[in-house]
């Protein structure tokens, strides 16, 4: 066992423990507490999949016509995005930090990218930029974060404003346009490949390998451990300031990539998108299980919580619900479903 893998055990046992007296269990109780754990995460992704089978069904039995296929794809292609920044917010969530900056990264990345395709930059070429654009600016969110010793809530809530701030600036407050749509990268990356469209290929794609990150590798583990006890974590030698640039960087790049999709899509730069889509994002991390406490997260979760959030939307206008009720709705459903996590969590462990 390597110096880093004890570190991580000595974290998880110090959050089972409060962050209190440390103890060495026996092999039974060891044991019985690892197939607990995992017990307890196959019904948390499980639940909010079935929500959203539930959902999909009750709007497509007096609507039949939501359940054609070319409806339920435009449905999930709207979530897209949502759901990119939601995977990378819950890395950061998971071990106590939170990325409010992700929808002004969206909208700058997404003005650097229609800049640089506009100067006469190969729109293919433009995409690495894009990417190492939104990583340097979830690093700076990071370096903040730690050098000024504040809350990460803080500072992206300046960083959200700062950021979106220097995408309209760029863009002179105007969409960029003017862009060579004939270019493979809108046809292929804006359209549809094998009748799907190209951004959820790109999605399941992320989905897969941040879900493998989280959960088996030692980045993940000791993002799960400093979300756990970060004064045990660092206690133990986890790298807590490099854990943190790692997972905001993440986010900054899922982020851009979600920046990249949607340049592709609507084919121009708007510097007016992406408000409000930091709260849609964390609000699908919590209903996905991801909570605000650390310790844990769910990637696919995440993304079934953005899908809940896009069927929901979608759902109200076969419904003929006002606009003006939208919000409310999304609200109400996002309550709802915290309630029932909450509920399902306390009765897990009682059984337990």
């Amino acid at each position: 066992m390597t110096e880093t893998d004890r570190a991580v055990d000595d974290a998880e046992r110090a959050r089972e423990q409060g962050g209190g007296r440390w103890f060495r269990p026996s092999p039974g109780r060891l044991l019985a507490g690892r197939l607990g754990n995992r017990w307890r995460l196959l019904p948390d992704e499980l639940g909010v999949l079935v929500v959203l089978a539930l959902l999909v069904a009750g709007i497509g039995i007096p609507y039949p016509e939501f359940l054609d296929s070319d409806n339920l794809l435009s449905t999930a292609h709207n979530s897209v995005y949502i759901s990119l920044m939601a995977c990378g917010m819950v890395f950061a969530l998971a071990m106590r930090e939170v990325d409010l900056s992700v929808g002004g990264s969206y909208a700058m990345c997404l003005v650097v990218g229609a800049l640089l395709i506009r100067e006469g930059v190969a729109p293919w070429l433009a995409v690495p930029a894009v990417l190492l654009t939104g990583i340097a600016l979830g690093v700076f969110n990071a370096l903040v974060t730690t050098m000024l010793a504040l809350p990460s809530f803080i500072v992206t809530l300046g960083t959200l404003m700062l950021f979106r701030g220097v995408g309209l600036a760029l863009a002179d407050g105007k969409q960029i346009t003017d862009l060579p749509l004939d270019d493979s990268f809108f046809t292929l990356a804006g359209g549809d490949a094998a009748g799907v469209p190209f951004a959820l290929w790109v999605l399941l794609a992320v989905v897969v390998a941040l879900a493998v990150l989280l959960a088996r590798t030692r980045f993940g583990a000791r993002v799960r451990a400093i979300g756990s006890n970060p004064d045990a974590a660092a206690f133990s030698g986890i790298p807590v300031v490099r854990t943190r640039v790692q997972a905001l960087a993440l986010s900054g790049l899922t982020t851009a990539c979600a920046a990249v999709l949607a340049l592709a899509y609507y084919g121009a730069g708007d510097p007016t998108l992406g408000q409000g889509y930091e709260l849609q994002a964390i609000a699908a991390c919590i209903i996905g299980g991801t909570p605000l406490a650390g310790g844990r997260g769910s990637v696919v979760g995440a993304v079934a919580g953005a899908m809940i959030l896009s069927v929901v939307a979608s759902g109200l206008v076969f419904f003929e619900v006002p606009i003006n009720w939208t919000s409310f709705a999304t609200g109400g459903v996002i309550l709802v479903a915290v309630a029932a996590d909450s509920a399902l969590r306390r009765g897990g462990r009682s059984r337990h």
